[in-house]
């Protein structure tokens, strides 16, 4: 692939997991050449390693969209979820050392900043911060088998990353979870830190399940 092409890659992923293009957004090759200022080719080609990733569907005669998923698609991807992030959440608690702690609190204690309902909330900003923090986690539990088979449950639904489908209440709760782990992690208990990140995964579990259920109403 060339470099122009990781290039697209780079900025199609980033558009879609920032929620610019939205679950169904179709993805004529033409608009986004123009878009990133590069030429089809390098489009054509991200929009096929991004349809390997899960991000990207490409319908025969049809063209490509963003991908969308249905109420049983997205349970399977929770019970991936449950199964695996908090396994290594509680396996990076013996693996991180003062830096570790200290980047994930800053993340977490951002996150609050930025989340809270009030005049400063950001909830687009909280998508990269999210990204981060759970990908730390991941970095430091040092399991790439593990961290194989998480990914495709955590990358490919868009519909992960839209904190706009929160209600306060349930946005309150994951921010809180945040700061929980980081002080399981602190105390050096892998089992307080794998029971908050399996509170998590059921907190965002419920939230983007009912927003599918919803899209899939008559």
């Amino acid at each position: 692939m060339t470099r122009a092409s990781e290039r697209a890659v780079g900025a199609v992923r980033e558009l879609i997991l920032r929620g610019d293009l939205t679950a169904g957004t179709r993805l004529g090759e033409v608009e986004l050449a123009e878009r990133l200022g590069v030429s089809r080719t390098p489009v054509r080609e991200a929009l096929g390693r991004l349809a390997a990733e899960g991000l990207v569907e490409i319908v025969p005669n049809r063209g490509a969209r963003v991908a969308s998923w249905t109420v049983a698609e997205l349970e399977g991807v929770f019970d991936l979820r449950s199964a695996l992030e908090p396994r290594i959440t509680a396996l990076a608690v013996p693996r991180a050392d003062a830096t570790d702690i200290t980047v994930l609190d800053e993340l977490a204690r951002t996150m609050l900043d930025v989340g809270l309902p009030g005049p400063d909330q950001d909830l687009d900003a909280l998508v990269p911060l999210n990204r981060r923090f759970h990908d730390r986690l991941v970095v430091v539990a040092a399991q790439p088998a593990l961290a194989t088979a998480l990914a495709g449950a955590i990358h490919a639904p868009i519909q992960l990353r839209n904190f706009h489908a929160y209600d306060d209440a349930s946005l309150r709760r994951s921010l809180a979870h945040h700061v929980e782990i980081v002080a399981a992690i602190r105390a050096g208990d892998p089992t307080w830190a794998q029971a908050v990140m399996t509170a998590h995964i059921q907190n965002a579990r419920t939230v983007m399940l009912r927003v599918a259920r919803e899209q899939e109403a008559p």
